[in-house]
């Protein structure tokens, strides 16, 4: 069973940087990939970005060219570097782990970390 733990959330200004973390117990080596979400209020949670096993990453087009995602298997960590922060970020982030077995999907999440963009 795969847990996994947010951190790095908080208050920020404008134009500012976070670094979200994801610290996966039982290894993330056997994770197919790993993202990161995020949910407004209000909204629905939406993929901000995604990293395969193989390094492969994808973004919304929302955070391109701002937002980092990387994995450090050592670790067992994954990293959101957030740049250029606009108040529309403001949202729960979530971590998200996939595996996929034998034609089965499955999904992991870690429980939120706040992240607020205002002066």
């Amino acid at each position: 069973q795969v847990q996994l733990v947010e951190s790095g959330g908080g208050l920020v200004q404008p134009g500012g940087s976070l670094r979200l973390s994801c610290a996966a117990s039982g290894g993330i080596f056997s994770l197919n990939a790993m993202g990161w979400y995020r949910q407004a209020p209000g909204k629905q949670r939406v993929l901000v970005a995604r990293i395969t096993s193989g390094g492969s990453t994808n973004y919304a087009d929302s955070v391109k060219g701002r937002f980092t995602i990387s994995r450090d298997n050592a670790k067992n960590t994954v990293y959101l570097q957030m740049n250029s922060l606009k108040p529309e970020d403001t949202a729960v982030y979530y971590c998200n782990g996939v595996r996929l077995a034998l034609g089965v999907k499955y999904d992991y999440w870690g429980q939120g970390a706040q992240v607020t963009v205002s002066s």
